[in-house]
């Protein structure tokens, strides 16, 4: 029986290795105690679109023979182009001068339009692709396309070509070293879970649940204190086993940078009102975290926010409509946050998600896996206007993989990131490190920001 105790120990605490393993001196002090200037400050927001979000309903065309291509394939799934919201216009390699809008749930969005950048048919690529050579198999294609769980993967890991243990979030901070020095509080926090993103080596994120901060299941209520002081002391047992030692040792910091995280999210007001629901409450977080960045001692910080129900295979107008509202709403306060702030220019966001979604409706008022999609950057530092190409909206067009117009991106997720590490502060030496194919593409800056 002792035997499995111990295992089922080892396990906990190991779980626990996202909290602590960043550091094992980090100063638990208060976050009065902590307090220092950190003006030279920036931070990454990464929001995850689970699931694939429809970027052919997202942002689409208004007029023309692009409008006139769209009507024809969508059907079922057409938007008005008098509902749409417009958001800028693109010379387009096929369509010539052609006004692009928002889906209509997104006034919010809009409404930041000289903050917001639009990449357009953005996607996990080894090196760039055309169709004939996608279909001839001349050019080396990402593994497992149109599998979520592999796309979610390579979108974190941006390894497209290979398996990897580490995110592109965490190889940043792993290049970084020192950067919020002489505080060790771990520069990646995740507001979901544990990711690849925020995956580094050695650098681990700080791993906190999106409904409010972390604490052990069982320590609250009357018998709280008594619970905590007797786990504490059996962290501090001396058991005579290195290895238990050292899981507990893990255990322990990482309950102490648990504290800290809460005592941010319970002291940190921020009177911007977010709307209810998942993303709105863990942007929320994100700022009050934000708003601690003097306390915590941070100059540099990346965090990432996740929120599901994209896989529209069915009934998709409604539910996308309504996923939609959700995102521009709780990504609009979460910019007004930053205002309130007074650090608008220092805190940038940006969608990533799966894949696209078939150009061809199914069977069932939904749409399928797919390939390149449009993502969105906002912050007070991005050069508004959309970036990149869209796709030439043909079931047998130039950017399609087959009959149902899986689009094949035209610009990478390397060179995206890149142009945000970029911005971030990463030495251009590292990007190569960070982002392994991105010497395959022409150019490593977008200029989105």
């Amino acid at each position: 029986m002792a035997s499995y105790t111990r295992r089922k120990f080892l396990k906990r605490a190991l779980q626990m290795t996202a909290f602590a393993v960043a550091s094992k001196m980090f100063p638990f002090q208060s976050l009065n105690a902590l307090a220092q200037t950190s003006e030279d400050y920036k931070a990454l927001v990464c929001v995850f679109l689970l699931g694939g979000n429809d970027a052919d309903n997202t942002v689409l065309p208004i007029s023309g023979q692009a409008r006139s291509d769209y009507d024809s394939v969508r059907s079922s799934l057409s938007i008005s182009a008098s509902s749409l919201l417009p958001i800028g216009t693109v010379n387009h390699s096929t369509y010539g001068s052609t006004d692009y809008g928002l889906h209509p749930s997104m006034s919010g969005i809009q409404g930041l339009s000289d903050n917001l950048a639009i990449v357009a048919n953005m996607g996990n690529l080894v090196e760039p692709m055309t169709k004939e050579e996608y279909r001839n198999r001349t050019k080396e294609r990402p593994l497992s396309l149109f599998s979520h769980s592999n796309q979610q993967d390579q979108m974190q890991t941006a390894s497209p070509g290979e398996s990897s243990s580490t995110g592109w979030g965490g190889r940043i901070i792993d290049n970084m070293p020192g950067v919020n020095n002489p505080s060790t509080f771990p520069t990646g926090v995740s507001l979901s879970g544990s990711n690849k993103f925020l995956a580094g080596s050695p650098s681990q994120a700080a791993t906190i649940s999106g409904s409010g901060g972390f604490q052990l299941s069982g320590l609250g209520g009357s018998f709280g204190e008594a619970r905590t002081t007797a786990v504490q002391e059996m962290l501090d047992f001396d058991t005579g086993f290195s290895l238990v030692q050292h899981a507990s040792s893990i255990f322990s910091d990482g309950l102490a940078i648990g504290e800290v995280i809460n005592d941010a999210l319970r002291n940190t007001t921020i009177n911007t009102p977010f709307p209810s629901g998942s993303l709105g409450t863990r942007l929320r977080q994100v700022a009050q975290l934000i708003k601690s960045r003097s306390a915590l001692g941070m100059k540099r910080q990346i965090f990432f926010v996740s929120t599901g129900g994209y896989d529209t295979h069915s009934n998709q107008p409604g539910r996308h409509s309504s996923l939609l509202t959700g995102l521009s709403e709780a990504m609009t306060a979460f910019y007004t946050a930053t205002e309130e702030l007074g650090i608008p220019q220092k805190v940038t966001s940006f969608t990533l998600t799966d894949f696209g979604r078939t150009f061809q409706p199914n069977q069932r008022g939904g749409s399928d896996h797919a390939w390149g999609g449009t993502q969105f950057i906002l912050g007070g530092a991005v050069n508004s206007g959309i970036y990149g190409n869209f796709p030439t909206l043909q079931l047998d067009g130039p950017d399609t993989t087959d009959s149902r117009g899986r689009w094949i991106p035209t610009t990478s997720l390397d060179q995206c990131g890149a142009t945000l590490a970029t911005w971030y502060g990463l030495d251009p030496a590292e990007l190569d490190t960070v982002f392994p194919n991105l010497s395959n593409f022409s150019s490593n800056n977008l200029g989105f920001v």
